[in-house]
């Protein structure tokens, strides 16, 4: 079941990761280098080089989940100022939409 939220907190991987990477090389990723808990029930995303893949890694009661999302076209956005801190889920649903704050543009 999908169950994300805006009562989480969700962070960005500032690094391109490699997509061939599953359930335990991203909880590695996230123990060592994002030195963060992946037992909190925070969200992690991670997005390849091209930004074209992402992945969200979630602990949940029964295990752990893993979202994946492949764009058959354009990128996915990176938001801004987001090394330290939890990006917002409105910030997340716009990245995955493909919808930029500028009214103007929307990405493919």
């Amino acid at each position: 079941m999908f169950s994300l939220n805006d009562s989480m907190r969700y962070w960005l991987y500032s690094e391109p990761t490699d997509m061939r990477k599953s359930f335990f090389s991203l909880s590695g990723i996230v123990t060592n280098l994002m030195k963060k808990d992946i037992l909190s029930g925070d969200v992690f995303i991670f997005l390849n080089r091209h930004r074209t893949r992402i992945k969200l890694l979630h602990m949940e009661s029964g295990g752990l989940v893993l979202y994946s999302k492949i764009l058959d076209g354009g990128t996915f956005v990176r938001p801004v100022n987001t090394a330290e801190r939890p990006i917002e889920w409105s910030d997340l649903v716009m990245m995955v939409e493909g919808i930029i704050e500028n009214p103007v543009y929307r990405r493919k």
